[in-house]
């Protein structure tokens, strides 16, 4: 694997969750010079590859994570956009399986679960009593 995947396999370590944009400048720092559509175009192939996970809340920019290979969800903050991993409460086996498959060979559910999180519900004054 080249020093480029390599930093941009760490930024996403490092960062979980972060956007292209987080990622590029965290592997700036790590080898000067390098461009942003490259680490865009080692992104998809990451993704592509199965190394990297590519998530993107409806209205959010898309964000990757290492965390591959199991199945979990996302908690999603409808203000500031911070993300948190969801495990299942069940092990690994699938928390929702549909009743009709329609035919599908179902390999994937990805739930979004949207809210706000502990610092902008405080903020919130709606949430305040």
């Amino acid at each position: 694997m080249t020093r480029q995947r390599l930093a941009v396999l760490d930024a996403a370590h490092e960062h979980p969750h972060a956007d292209a944009d987080r990622i590029f400048d965290a592997v700036g720092a790590v080898v000067p010079g390098i461009g942003r559509h490259t680490v865009y175009d080692i992104l998809h192939a990451l993704s592509a590859h199965g190394l990297l996970r590519r998530i993107q809340p409806a209205g959010f920019h898309a964000r990757y994570e290492v965390r591959v290979g199991d199945s979990h969800h996302h908690l999603v903050c409808r203000s500031c956009a911070v993300i948190s991993d969801v495990d299942h409460t069940i092990g690994d086996s699938r928390c929702l399986s549909p009743v009709d498959d329609a035919g599908f060979d179902v390999d994937e559910a990805d739930v979004v679960f949207w809210g706000l999180c502990r610092d902008c519900s405080t903020d919130d004054p709606r949430q305040q009593p």
